[in-house]
């Protein structure tokens, strides 16, 4: 008997631990799991498709595809609460997602480039009225002196990384305002140079990886709008439906592989394969997993890994920022300020440094609408997502009437506040290119880690932050996940920093 007792300890175990899969027992289970259905998640399931990999389930928190490029009704059109232009366009190399938006790949969506051209003479006081369009000028023309003389100095930088340095930095190098800048009208030149692109200041963003920018150097220096009804997020339903079952009448997916409403909490790895722990206590098992969610996600408690991910790879992901891009949607009775072209933009320049200062007015996008857009990022963003709405909105209409003192500014009708940050799910609107990171950090972020495997717009070294970034980085992790999954190659090699 005493000989029996080991034997029966073992197979209560093995009870236990197919007591907590019994739901599985029936069935092999998906070869591999995808979590998250936003641009980079839709991409590498796409990508393991035309391989063959078919095997596999999409397990998305939210109730819907698309992720952070996200549409809604907004005072009778449709308007993006995230992602909202193709960034790169009518340079040298085709923009992927321009493709698929309004070129070869058929959506022909309503796209509209954006003039920011005319900016210095649609810049306005604290207190009312419009700057002197020469002075303005005056600012920006030596703005982009420094960025130029920024991107040569970039190049010149050792490519480990080690050398880089702030935007601001290169600034006081190149004796531009030596101690940040320091009058509204040139704090808000400033903002609209640097924190309107990469939603934080330039205290915090590298030189080395911004200058020249890649999304522009490759792509084109055009941007353009998308001012489509069927929203920015058609793009995205465009590869799914390449691979995913959809409905003939209604064009939805309806493919069982893709499970809305899915919130993982848990995800443990073993050689031999994957378990994935859902919010409703289901479990699902793979072969690998491959994890699309946000940074500012994986910077959070939301999903645990078992075993805990191995030091290297929680440094790599806490030294990426994940920065904030709020854009407010206001509704007027009317309309009061400046149209006609030229004036499609227009900044507001605080002493307080990003405190609504990049508006937007879209007679060309919405003709009718009778609504403006204010951009704030970073902790404006942060500071605004935790004050309620109707606060909100009294502060920007306040801003307006200092702009046009002379106009009869009414008060707004409905206003919409996209929370990015506050949201469990994103925790932020995409990731910044940190100080002093190259290859060598990116090699780190996308790494697997045994059979988990990483993606999304903060794992793609040149473009993270960018939609097209998400699309590119998508099927670059699938097809690390591919060499290992039908080559058994398995072994992602990094090279170290200063190779």
């Amino acid at each position: 008997m005493l000989e029996m007792k080991p034997l029966r300890a073992i197979v209560l175990v093995l009870v236990v631990v197919v007591g907590q899969y019994a739901s599985l027992a029936s069935a092999a289970g998906p070869k591999v799991i995808i979590v998250g259905a936003g641009m980079s998640g839709i991409s590498a399931g796409k990508r393991m498709a035309e391989v063959g990999i078919t095997d596999f389930v999409i397990l998305e928190a939210t109730d819907r595809i698309g992720g952070r490029i996200h549409k809604t009704k907004f005072a009778g059109v449709n308007v993006e609460m995230g992602a909202n232009w193709v960034e790169g366009v009518n340079g040298d190399e085709m923009n992927p997602i321009w493709t698929m938006a309004n070129g070869t790949g058929g959506l022909n969506l309503r796209t509209f480039r954006s003039d920011f051209d005319n900016l210095a003479r649609n810049t306005y006081k604290q207190e009312g009225g419009l700057y002197e369009e020469k002075l303005v000028e005056k600012i920006i023309k030596r703005t982009d002196e420094v960025e130029e003389s920024g991107s040569k100095l970039a190049g010149t930088l050792h490519h480990s990384g080690q050398q880089d340095m702030s935007v601001m930095a290169m600034q006081r190098l190149n004796d531009h305002m030596p101690n940040g800048p320091s009058t509204p009208v040139d704090m808000v030149v400033d903002y609209y140079q640097h924190d309107f692109e990469f939603a934080e200041p330039p205290r915090v963003t590298s030189l080395q990886n911004t200058q020249p920018l890649p999304t522009f150097d490759n792509f084109g220096d055009d941007v353009y709008f998308v001012g489509d009804q069927r929203g920015f997020e058609s793009v995205v339903y465009h590869v799914a439906r390449q691979y995913l079952k959809t409905d003939s009448k209604s064009g939805n997916i309806v493919d069982p592989r893709l499970k809305l409403n899915t919130v993982v909490r848990e995800i443990n790895y073993f050689p031999s394969g994957v378990t994935v722990g859902t919010e409703d206590n289901k479990v699902y098992r793979a072969d690998y997993v491959i994890v699309s969610a946000s940074l500012g996600v994986l910077q959070t408690g939301l999903i645990r890994f078992k075993p805990q991910l191995p030091s290297w790879k929680i440094v790599s992901i806490y030294q990426f920022d994940m920065a904030v891009y709020t854009k407010i949607f206001l509704k007027f009775p009317k309309r009061f300020w400046p149209e006609g072209p030229g004036t499609e933009f227009f900044l507001y320049a605080s002493e307080r440094r990003g405190y609504y200062p990049v508006w937007q007015q879209f007679e060309k996008q919405y003709p009718g609408s009778d609504m403006l857009l204010v951009t704030v990022t970073d902790d404006e963003s942060r500071r605004i997502e935790q004050q309620p709405d109707n606060q909100t909105m009294a502060e920007a209409v306040e801003v307006l009437r200092k702009m046009f003192p002379g106009k009869d500014v009414p008060e707004a009708t409905e206003i919409l506040v996209p929370r990015w940050w506050s949201n469990r799910f994103f925790k932020g609107s995409f990731s910044n290119w940190p100080i002093g990171v190259n290859r060598y950090e990116y090699d780190l972020i996308r790494a697997p880690v045994g059979r988990v495997y990483f993606t999304g717009e903060h794992t793609s070294e040149k473009y993270n932050g960018y939609v097209h970034g998400a699309y590119l980085a998508g099927i670059d992790s699938a097809d690390i996940l591919i060499k290992c999954a039908k080559k058994k190659m398995c072994k992602y090699n990094v090279k170290g920093k200063h190779d």
